[in-house]
């Protein structure tokens, strides 16, 4: 059984998760900031860290990349489409906010270029494209362990914001509707920043799904 370890990080706030199985091994899923609380976390708890996922490149979810990647010497994993944000402050957007550091980091080692299952180590999940945040997000579904990292897709009771460049809102309530709601209905789905939901809750209570049939 995995275990997931969330806290949040940086200005925003933004969700790093730490998926862990019972040998201490770990992934590592957007190291957005403060990567001196992430380093530090995973000493004291000992933990073995094998790769960083990224669920997209905006600014907010990929501050602490090289800082992580290069004290554990371990590759980093984002979607095609957005490999020029780990390397381009204007395309990861820290530059539209002044007083927010720039933020600006080698290239991936690793691009994801196809949805389906992948093996990291002990780890086997499934990665599914689900754009409309931005061009390249993704979600990461654990689906034996029975949750999944959407990112900034869907939020307890909201959905990814669709004003930033690459964003656009019909493709993002496909991607909810077709990637995220076909889950099954209990799925523990932890999202980008605040509180895990489910895909039934969502279909229940969040009001811009209301109505939304599978």
């Amino acid at each position: 059984m995995l275990k997931v370890t969330y806290f949040p990080l940086g200005p925003v706030q933004t969700n790093c998760y730490f998926i862990q199985d019972g040998e201490q091994h770990c992934l590592i899923i957007d190291p957005g900031e403060e990567s001196d609380k992430i380093i530090t976390r995973i000493e004291s708890e000992q933990l073995k860290p094998l790769a960083i996922l990224l669920t997209h490149g905006h600014f907010d979810h990929i501050g602490a990349v090289d800082a992580v990647r290069d004290h554990f010497n371990i590759p980093v994993y984002i979607h095609e489409s957005e490999a020029d944000t780990l390397t381009s402050p204007e395309a990861n957007g820290s530059t539209r906010y002044p007083g927010l550091p720039l933020v600006q980091n080698r290239e991936a080692d690793h691009l994801l270029t196809t949805e389906g299952e992948m093996e990291i180590g002990p780890f086997s999940f499934e990665v599914r494209h689900t754009p409309g945040h931005s061009p390249g997000s993704v979600t990461f579904v654990f689906k034996e362990d029975h949750f999944a990292i959407v990112g900034d897709t869907l939020f307890q009771g909201s959905i990814g914001r669709t004003d930033l460049p690459g964003g656009n809102m019909e493709t993002l309530l496909t991607s909810i509707h077709e990637k995220l709601l076909s889950l099954d209905e209990e799925i523990i789905v932890y999202p980008g920043h605040g509180p895990s939901t489910t895909p039934k809750e969502e279909r229940n209570r969040n009001p811009f799904l209301r109505g939304m049939q599978l």
